[in-house]
């Protein structure tokens, strides 16, 4: 594809690409003088093929993602898309191989409550989940579990109902970064409290536990 007009200031999707790959290959040279280490293993690593796209930051801010989407699908990758579901707009465009809305509120009240953001966007948030219901790609809801503040399997029925994702994904939240300024350790769950939480979601839903991490705190339901 051919990039025409380009947003002033804006990495483009071509150097993002090669960054990233330099970046991978610049984190994997010190293997190779470590003992032991599987070269095969060490081999593949230096020829990537998926990316996610973004864990850290919400991706839809960046003006070209549907084109470097489409950069990366160029070159063999798979694309997995992680999104707070604030811009409805940039969530109809795009069409990665798998789409995440990650959720922590269940009602405009706690979304204001627990991401006090600085304007009110549960309105574009819906959207994206009604947007998530029609899309051909995979789809997943991933919903972090606050203990003691969002941890009521009854309360998701509806938005689930609304996004009517492929996959749920049940996790933990995880007491890091910033997050450690606003909430107690003790918010943190035990994976027993998600897998519960997710047995209850699956009898409300009919949706069915299909896997788990225990080390991750992290349940996948489909």
């Amino acid at each position: 594809m051919e990039l025409l007009d380009e947003p002033e200031g804006w990495d483009t999707p071509e150097f993002i690409v090669e960054e990233s790959i330099k970046a991978q290959h610049r984190l994997l040279s010190g293997f190779h003088g470590t003992p032991n280490v599987n070269k095969k293993k060490l081999e593949e690593a230096y020829n990537p093929n998926q990316v996610a796209i973004s864990l850290i930051g919400e991706p839809t801010l960046y003006p070209m993602l549907d084109e470097l989407i489409d950069e990366y699908k160029k070159r063999g990758f798979t694309t997995f898309v992680v999104s707070n579901g604030t811009n409805p707009n940039v969530i109809e465009k795009i069409d990665p191989y798998q789409l995440y809305i990650s959720l922590t509120a269940y009602s405009e009240e706690s979304h204001l409550t627990l991401n006090r953001p600085s304007k009110n966007y549960w309105d574009e948030i819906n959207k994206s989940l009604r947007i998530l219901s029609e899309k051909d790609c995979r789809t997943v809801l991933r919903l972090t579990l606050i203990k003691g503040y969002n941890m009521k399997a009854e309360n998701y029925v509806k938005l689930i109902e609304k996004a009517s994702p492929m996959f749920i994904e049940a996790k933990a939240y995880m007491y890091l970064g910033y997050s450690r300024l606003r909430l107690p350790k003790t918010a943190m769950p035990e994976h027993e409290e998600v897998r519960k939480f997710s047995e209850e979601l699956a009898k409300l839903t009919g949706y069915e536990i299909k896997d788990e991490s225990q080390i991750s705190r992290v349940v996948l339901l489909s």
